[in-house]
């Protein structure tokens, strides 16, 4: 694992809390979180009691602290000035409401979160849409971020997020930055994520190829995306998302994991299982996550389902070019799952794995300690894979 710093490592002792506020940390090169901030919440936070109820108090001092910032920049007239704050708003009640278990008070959170993050994306980034995908009996929502390529079709990459982010991250940390090279993106939260599982209460599923094909089919229509280029990719625990598509709809022109999904997610939801009988500091993930996100009534029945959300079902079945990207210190899915998934992709497809080592950066889980680097090397291959120019 190697020596711990300060940078990734806030709360030494405590990798639940460090991590979620490395994910905090890792949007600042959008300039939509301070770090001065954050570092001021980390002070307050190592000089009282370490608990949720500090947790939630802390990180809300700072929304609402900028949530009036960006309140006073609209009046002014300062529209952009106005959408940052209320995207640094957004990004904090987030981080806020992280560990809240499911009900009326993450809900309240949840809410402030993504009004802030609306009304950011409004003033700060008017050219990005919001779309809602038909979806059962409710929609999945989105954000599509045009390429900078005018009249013209382009290349249109799928992002799905991990179980702790939002399409709002993604699309400031990957989308403004894959418009650049030439390519449309389109943020979800898929069933399970973001704002359709907290607002919509959509839980998740693991035959995720069914809500990709919808997006697929909705994308097709949109004038500015060529059909014949959508690219699917999913980061954190969207890694298993984006190997589950890429086995299963071939339309999809190739696939990336920007970090491998787990390649048995049963043993290692046991694992966290018994480490958090015990403590909930060496764990990223809360102990109602994986269970709320799946809709699970109990814990054996979330072990249950967790055996259909493994990389393993999958690897063999993928036909189309596929990218896996890994960090070398990844502390929440080992390093180990991307070269067991790499190992059994089939000879025949184009495959490839990067994985960032300490020296290179960007090897914390999902690049977080240095996302730019991440999205770097995938827009890089993607650009030779389609043979695109930016």
């Amino acid at each position: 694992m190697g020596k711990l710093n300060s940078w990734t490592d806030s709360f030494p002792g405590n990798f639940q809390w460090s991590n979620a506020t490395l994910v905090c940390k890792g949007m600042a090169p959008y300039g939509v979180v301070s770090i001065n901030d954050i570092e001021e919440v980390v002070s307050e936070l190592n000089s009282i009691e370490m608990n949720l109820e500090n947790w939630i108090d802390i990180w809300c001092k700072y929304a609402k602290i900028n949530q009036k910032k960006a309140e006073v920049e609209l009046q002014k007239g300062n529209k952009y000035t106005s959408g940052l704050y209320f995207l640094r708003a957004g990004n904090y009640y987030y981080s806020s409401e992280r560990f809240i278990n499911p009900g009326d008070e993450k809900l309240k959170i949840s809410k402030l979160a993504f009004s802030n993050f609306n009304n950011g994306f409004k003033n700060a980034y008017p050219h990005i849409k919001r779309l809602e995908i038909p979806y059962e009996d409710s929609c999945l929502p989105g954000l599509f971020i045009p390429s900078n390529q005018k009249n013209c079709k382009s290349p249109t990459i799928v992002i799905f997020n991990g179980m702790d982010n939002c399409k709002e991250m993604s699309a400031l940390f990957a989308g403004i930055e894959f418009s650049k090279r030439g390519f449309n993106t389109f943020a979800v939260d898929g069933p399970g994520q973001g704002e359709s599982l907290r607002l919509l209460n959509i839980k998740a599923r693991y035959d995720y190829e069914v809500p990709a094909s919808i997006i697929f089919d909705y994308l097709s229509e949109i004038t500015e995306v060529d059909k014949e280029k959508i690219i699917i990719m999913g980061y954190s625990f969207g890694g298993y998302y984006a190997s589950r598509i890429a086995a299963h709809d071939n339309r999809y022109a190739a696939g990336i994991a920007l970090t491998s999904g787990h390649w048995d997610l049963y043993e290692f939801q046991k694992s966290i299982i018994e480490k958090l009988k015990t403590s909930s500091n060496t764990t990223a993930q809360s102990n109602f996550q994986f269970q709320w996100v799946v809709g699970a009534k109990n814990t054996n029945e979330a072990l249950e389902i967790s055996k259909k959300f493994s990389v393993k079902d999958n690897a063999q079945k993928i036909k189309i070019p596929f990218l896996i990207t890994h960090g070398e210190n990844d502390r929440i899915i080992p390093v180990k799952n991307a070269y067991k998934f790499y190992d059994n992709l089939p000879s025949s497809t184009q495959k490839k794995l990067k994985v960032f080592t300490k020296d290179d950066g960007a090897s914390e889980h999902a690049h977080v300690d240095d996302r730019q680097k991440g999205i770097n090397y995938v827009a890089d291959w993607l650009k030779n894979l389609l043979n695109v120019e930016f």
